[in-house]
């Protein structure tokens, strides 16, 4: 299979190149980094990039949460119209397969149950709380306590920052491609990824990062809130396998099909502190109690179907994924 990787000079996009290689298939890298005329944002050239192309594996994209809603119309311009571009180019070449990266910032907070009201879905924490460090979100009917749960593919949509509101149009517009082209699209909601090459030093990339970076300073991580916050840490590689996967697969024509992609092994972010920091031999993590608008408290998957309907599984372990991240390089750009 020949298969466009946009954004394939980036941190998951390198790997997805090298896991598409290793399954014999050719990879035709498309990416900024590599050509300043390879932006996904300019039909044309996306239009000559699909020539002789069976599939399109899209992981251009602008991530993290950046400097606020300054960004906004940054964020609007690469993942939304940069996905129309790339969508309208294949809608006029003929090419019907897309395999997207998603994220799990679509849902906003992860599953919740109260002990008197079931299953509940709270409203974005308001900042009096945050100010105060009342960071678990209540029970929007009673008040109470939450316990925190795994997030399935069929829950509403509810995007808390600019970001994930450009995450959930990408899908939408995959959606209306596939519909209007029989096309096949599928969305890989990523978790948070980490791993060799990751960015540093940047505010646009995960929290792994700020903390690998942090420590190549010979400084102490510092984790937001009071650390508790639930996450699941899912290394690139594992991501990577599973764009090969949905590419290899025969979804549903005419549709877009979306697969939680995590380890299925949630920790908190001081655990994954903790254990880089350890692993890196690096100074103890400092917890802040600071906070950042649009930030969610607990978001973890479950992938049961990937794992199901597409037979991907993680292969990397938390602890021995946040030993080798210790030693990676990481990428300044």
């Amino acid at each position: 299979m020949r298969v466009l990787v946009t954004g394939g000079a980036g941190f998951i996009g390198s790997h997805v190149v090298e896991a598409l290689a290793a399954r014999g298939h050719e990879a035709v890298v498309f990416d900024v980094r590599c050509d300043p005329a390879s932006d996904v944002r300019d039909t044309d050239a996306v239009r000559r990039a699909l020539t002789g192309v069976d599939a399109v594996c899209h992981q251009a994209a602008m991530v993290g949460l950046g400097a606020g809603f300054a960004d906004a119309v940054e964020y609007v311009s690469r993942n939304d119209l940069g996905t129309a571009a790339l969508l309208t180019a294949m809608a006029d070449t003929g090419v019907r397969r897309l395999v997207l990266a998603g994220s799990m910032v679509v849902y906003g907070e992860g599953r919740y149950a109260c002990e008197r009201h079931g299953v509940v879905r709270p409203g974005p924490r308001a900042v009096a709380d945050l100010e105060a460090g009342r960071f678990e979100p209540p029970c929007p009917a009673c008040g109470a306590a939450l316990a925190p749960g795994l997030v399935g593919e069929d829950a509403p949509a509810d995007p808390r920052n600019v970001y994930a509101t450009t995450k959930l149009a990408q899908e939408h517009l995959a959606a209306a491609w596939a519909r209007a082209t029989g096309g096949t699209a599928v969305s890989l909601r990523y978790h948070n990824v980490y791993g060799p090459g990751m960015p540093r030093d940047t505010p646009y990339a995960g929290v792994a990062s700020f903390f690998r970076s942090a420590l190549a300073r010979d400084e102490a991580p510092r984790v937001f809130e009071d650390g508790r916050q639930r996450r699941d840490f899912v290394h690139v590689r594992d991501v990577a396998a599973a764009n090969v996967a949905a590419l290899e697969a025969s979804p549903a024509h005419g549709a877009l099909t979306a697969y939680n992609t995590g380890s299925g092994d949630p920790h908190t972010v001081g655990e994954m502190a903790h254990a880089l920091a350890a692993a890196y031999g690096g100074p103890e993590p400092v917890v802040t109690g600071e906070y950042r608008l649009g930030d969610v408290r607990h978001i973890t998957a479950d992938s049961a179907r990937l794992r199901a309907e597409l037979g991907w599984r993680a292969e990397v372990g938390f602890e021995a994924g946040m030993r080798e991240f210790a030693e990676a390089g990481m990428r300044t750009a």
